[in-house]
């Protein structure tokens, strides 16, 4: 694949595309995470902080990787609770985050909040010019609970959209109905989609989603022209792949994404376009990760500013790319503003820029860096993937990161690459002179 030197909607889709929600909705959300107690243990507060991905860092499938739990008895002191503040950062979404956050908790031997955990689509509850639109949702799990937790407020299932037009979906012949279904009146006209993650039934979701956007939302009239720009498409997760207990990594909601994106253009001679893509390797998810960790500290009591984040996880193409972009970013908005990405990112923004600019300053004025910390118990192999030497990258390299986002070898080159999580939190230690 060719270089193409930068993401094709500047620094990560959906950066500024929402983000107009701010400080001042997440400041009355109300208080995060556990009380605040004051200095550490050891009387010196924390200055860095850890973003740890789940799935291939801290359990693989049910099963608990088993460094997982030797680095939290590091993590936290004598009363089981953290030294340093943690944010869980995974691209799963097909659950609650309350849900997550307690399979977490009996993970690793210790009470994990909600609020130390981020989704795939947490960070959709910025983009508050869609919740009061009519969004198709598509996924499995909880999908419509997730959505109106995230605020959504006027949802409809690909499961309500198929019972509504039983025609529509063809595929499996069991399903189709045995006679003409009456005609289906007072249906929503479906303003955007959303994508939560992988499906169930693939095909029923791809036949649906692309009548939706062929049709401008009212999938049971007929086809004339087709409209372009099409309707708002937020998807979550690009992973391609992904590991569980199998000894081969398993697809993802990246490509799901992959196939609808082909369909789409092969139907209609033009790309499908996000109105964001959020989740790793998105700059977006970041800025909110250090939003919660900054957070996370202030609740604790603990004064000294965050100034170093590291992010541990098993997949190149999306914890190590996502933080040395956001790493990158944080750079360069250090350097100069202006050219972060941000301007680009405000030109295509909501009208609500100033609440943008409080959230930009407010996360990124004490964060200076993010390092990456790749580990070897999941999707990424010592003998495989990616060179340890961006040299020995080439142009022919296999890339499994989302279409939008460019081949930059760099950004696929860890910071550290060690054997497991547990290495990862002695490496971050030693590196902060921490005991």
């Amino acid at each position: 694949m060719a270089l193409r030197g930068c993401l094709r909607a500047g620094l990560g889709l959906g950066l500024g595309l929402g983000l107009g929600l701010g400080l001042g909705l997440l400041r009355a959300a109300g208080p995060r995470g556990p009380p605040a107690r004051g200095r550490c243990a050891g009387g010196r507060p924390p200055a860095f902080g850890f973003l740890f991905d789940v799935d291939g860092v801290l359990v693989r499938g049910s099963q608990v990787v088993p460094a997982a739990r030797l680095a939290f008895q590091r993590l936290a002191d004598s009363s089981g609770r953290l030294r340093v503040p943690v944010v869980f950062l995974t691209n799963a979404g097909n659950c609650l985050r309350s849900a997550r956050a307690q399979e977490l908790s009996h993970a690793l031997g210790l009470q994990v909040s909600p609020e130390q955990v981020i989704l795939s689509h947490s960070p959709l509850r910025l983009f508050s010019q869609f919740h009061h639109k009519c969004m198709l949702v598509a996924g499995q799990g909880p999908v419509e609970e997730n959505a109106q937790e995230l605020g959504f407020k006027h949802v409809v299932t690909i499961e309500a959209l198929r019972k509504a037009y039983p025609l529509l979906d063809m595929v499996d012949q069991s399903r189709r109905p045995k006679e003409l279904p009456p005609p289906t009146t007072g249906f929503p006209t479906i303003e955007g989609v959303i994508l939560f993650g992988e499906p169930v039934r693939w095909e029923t979701s791809l036949q649906l989603i692309t009548d939706v956007l062929l049709s401008n939302g009212n999938p049971d009239s007929e086809l004339q022209d087709i409209p372009y720009p099409h309707l708002p498409v937020l998807a979550c997760n690009m992973d391609l792949l992904w590991m569980a207990e199998a000894k081969m990594p398993r697809i993802g909601h990246g490509t799901f994404l992959l196939c609808l994106e082909n369909i789409y253009k092969k139907v209609t001679g033009r790309e499908l376009k996000y109105e964001a893509l959020i989740g790793k390797p998105s700059t977006v998810t970041y800025r909110y990760a250090a939003y919660l960790i900054q957070e996370q500290a202030e609740k604790q009591g603990w004064k000294v500013p965050i100034r170093r984040l590291y992010a541990v996880g098993d997949n190149p193409m999306s914890d190590v790319y996502g933080a040395n972009l956001y790493n990158n970013y944080l750079k360069s908005a250090h350097q100069n503003l202006v050219q972060a990405g941000v301007k680009r990112s405000l030109q295509i923004a909501s009208p609500q820029t100033e609440d943008h600019l409080r959230l930009r300053k407010d996360c990124n004025n004490s964060v200076e860096s993010c390092e990456s910390i790749l580990v070897c118990t999941g999707v990424y192999r010592h003998s495989a993937d990616v060179p340890t030497k961006t040299k020995e990258c080439t142009m022919e390299s296999v890339f499994h990161g989302h279409r939008d986002f460019c081949f930059d070898p760099s950004l696929v080159e860890a910071s550290h690459i060690v054997q497991d999580v547990n290495d990862a939190v002695q490496l971050a230690f030693k590196k902060e002179n921490w005991s």
